[in-house]
């Protein structure tokens, strides 16, 4: 299963690499935005929009709503993956 993570462009780092900072839940990564621009959205374009972030390269864009979901989703999958490990830890949860 690929997962790709939400994450805002915050500023292009290397143009001639086509490289960006992205924020993704307050921690920054510098990504490839080589699959998201074209001559119709330029790299400089990129600033303040929102992409999937996945091993290092921004995939896709998306808008704002569905990063605040997907975000949301991730949040909670892992409040359900911590209680699970203390369930387990304890040996209430299934082995």
């Amino acid at each position: 299963m690929c997962l790709g993570i939400p994450g805002q462009v915050i500023e292009i780092t290397n143009a001639e690499q086509q490289l960006a900072m992205v924020d993704v839940s307050g921690v920054r990564r510098e990504v490839s935005m080589e699959c998201v621009v074209d001559e119709y959205f330029p790299l400089q374009a990129c600033v303040g929009h929102w992409v999937l972030v996945h091993v290092g390269f921004a995939m896709s864009l998306i808008n704002e709503d569905e990063a605040a979901a997907t975000l949301k989703i991730l949040r909670e999958l892992g409040e359900v993956q911590a209680e699970l490990a203390a369930m387990q830890e304890s040996g209430a949860g299934p082995d």
